[in-house]
């Protein structure tokens, strides 16, 4: 695994820490989410919720390993994405835009978003360098 991989895969691992410790000292915030389809209030779909997302996390961490060319492509305009997350922040607090959620959870979006697009730059240097999942 080279340094792309790893900062990839350790990206999911900490997304993934941070997702359980949410989910332990708030489980309420996940009702947000869950409310679009009616099974907010209930702690069932809440483990369902965490759980799935710790699934996907898995099969990306799995293609990451091993170099799935499309997941790359994938992971690369996904976290290119988290550029979006950091104007909406500032938006939110403003008050120009909805904040639905509490104002430390919306920051943590933002500061996510900071890491991916980071990640992004680090993944396309690798692929100008290198190739597709090309350390960088």
């Amino acid at each position: 695994m080279n340094r792309t991989q790893a900062v990839v895969v350790g990206f999911f691992i900490a997304v993934w820490l941070v997702l359980v410790a949410i989910f332990v000292a708030q489980s309420s915030l996940y009702d947000t989410e869950l409310r679009e389809i009616g099974l907010a209030g209930q702690p069932g779909p809440r483990v369902a919720f965490v759980a799935a997302i710790g699934l996907l996390l898995v099969v990306l961490t799995i293609g990451t390993v091993r170099r799935w060319r499309w997941l790359f492509w994938l992971l690369l305009i996904a976290f290119a994405a988290g550029l979006l997350r950091i104007p909406l922040f500032g938006l939110q607090l403003l008050g120009l835009a909805p904040l639905d959620v509490p104002v430390w959870y919306a920051g943590l979006q933002a500061g996510i978003g900071v890491v991916q697009v980071a990640i992004a730059i680090a993944m396309y240097a690798g692929y100008r360098r290198h190739g597709v999942w090309g350390p960088f």
